[in-house]
């Protein structure tokens, strides 16, 4: 597995201040498959202070230029789409079909979307006796998670390129080798040096520096919330903007009036998708006292053909993790009906499908982010009763509501305090702002509503 051993810094490779180096592990054979240097404070500083010089000459690109390197980069990383892919499954586990349809097919069209918007958004508007101008925020600090790699950076970086931002990548340290991958793509595709740069690097390290740094303008992160809380206070003492996505407890709502076979099939999918590391999934399926039973056995039985179809978590410590919540479930009162926290393998870091039912809404599986493989299935009295459940926890991600008719699931819907909801399986859209309430975030990413997180304004007054 191809990995640098310097770090993507004004435009070229370069030996990073620290000696340290992070040890890629492919979670499916425990096996080293690549060595990154785990830069320190330093390598942050040379990074932001590359950024920042870039920053002027970036800031005043006309949009269509701007527009015309994010299509650079879209092509380059479809030129890389079978290497990205194969990466996703060394570093991540996931099966290579996973990988690539989704690891690989959702960020390139992300990147397309926005190379769309750079060129048609409007950074300068009328407004009355005013001309309102929205500038890019300045510096940004990128730090992304593990779980859905590229994704996550497209989702950030493309956006604060399209704004006219200059960005310093800090990705997780279980998955650098993919952002090492997209490193070459921004080089291959003549994004101008310091524009872009990337540090590898431990969280509390390289994270926190960056965070920290007064050099940084905004801080978008995605991952935990206690994370987030973090990231949020040290802005905020710095007075400087942030982006969090957050965690998530998602509802999969299904009204009475619902194809219960679909909505539960679809349901078990979405849970199991990725190994259920997705901090979207509908890890809360709620369901009619007069239909549970029923659905309880159709998710077992849907669970159980997941068994040989999914990838491992990502880390032998995410592997306890979700072991430990299956046990607190068993151990609280619900029922195991499919899975359980017996490994399935002796190697690699796999969890098996697991379904449990009978869960109440305190229970700390129905309320806390799991983060694998495993669906509560929750029953509840009437509609109302399905809404102060589904708008039980401190999260409000996102969810799904499943009726016969679509303006009865939209109508639940509108009462759910969550940022984004799949009406009878709807599909993703790249231009669709995501993000969350309470707890799972501030801000949004994708779409104009992503783009305007690396904007500000000022306005001219005539």
């Amino acid at each position: 597995m191809k990995a640098h051993d310097g770090l993507y810094i004004d435009g070229a490779w370069r030996p990073a201040d620290s000696r340290d180096v992070i040890e890629v592990v492919n979670p499916a054979d425990e096996q080293v498959v690549g060595r990154v240097p785990a830069g320190g404070a330093l390598d942050v500083d040379t990074a932001v202070r590359a950024a920042r010089a870039a920053l002027p000459g970036w800031a005043a690109t006309p949009p269509a230029e701007r527009a015309a390197r994010l299509a650079a980069l879209r092509d380059a990383l479809e030129a890389r789409r079978a290497e990205i892919a194969e990466t996703v499954t060394a570093e991540l586990g996931a099966p290579p079909k996973f990988a690539d349809s989704v690891h690989v097919g959702s960020p390139l069209a992300v990147a397309a979307a926005f190379a769309e918007l750079a060129a048609r958004h409007p950074f300068e508007e009328r407004v009355g006796n005013s001309t309102v101008l929205h500038e890019p925020v300045g510096v940004v600090g990128a730090i992304t998670p593990w779980n859905y790699p590229l994704h996550q950076i497209v989702a950030k970086v493309a956006a604060a390129l399209a704004a006219g931002c200059t960005v310093v990548l800090k990705p997780a340290e279980d998955t650098p080798l993919t952002a090492q991958r997209f490193a070459e793509a921004v080089h291959e595709a003549g994004v101008p040096a310091g524009v872009f740069n990337l540090v590898t690097g431990l969280g509390p390290v390289a994270g926190q520096a960056l965070a920290e740094h007064p050099g940084v303008d905004l801080v978008s992160f995605t991952g935990s919330t206690a994370v987030g809380r973090r990231i949020g206070a040290v802005a905020g003492a710095a007075v400087k903007k942030v982006a969090l996505e957050l965690g998530g407890k998602s509802a999969n709502v299904i009204l009475p009036s619902a194809d219960l076979a679909r909505a539960v099939n679809v349901g078990v999918a979405n849970v199991m998708a990725n190994s259920g590391q997705t901090c979207s999934a509908w890890t809360r399926m709620l369901v009619h006292r007069d239909q549970y039973a029923e659905a309880v056995e159709l998710a077992r039985v849907a669970a159980a053909k997941y068994g040989d179809r999914i990838g491992p978590v990502v880390s032998a410590s995410q592997q306890a993790r979700v072991r430990g919540y299956i046990e607190k479930g068993i151990a609280e009162g619900a029922r195991l009906v499919a899975g359980g926290p017996e490994a399935p393998r002796d190697t690699g870091y796999f969890v098996s499908p697991t379904v449990f039912a009978d869960v109440t809404p305190e229970m700390t599986i129905a309320q806390e982010e799991i983060f694998g493989p495993v669906l509560s299935i929750l029953r509840y009295d009437d509609e109302e009763d399905a809404l102060r459940i589904a708008n039980g926890t401190v999260y409000g991600l996102a969810g799904a509501v499943w009726a016969g008719d679509e303006a009865e699931a939209v109508a639940f819907a509108r009462r759910m305090d969550t940022g984004q909801v799949d009406i009878n399986g709807g599909r993703f859209n790249p231009l669709a702002p995501f993000g969350g309430y309470k707890q799972s975030g501030v801000g949004r990413e994708l779409g104009s509503h992503g783009l305007a997180e690396f904007l500000q304004t000022k306005s001219l007054q005539f």
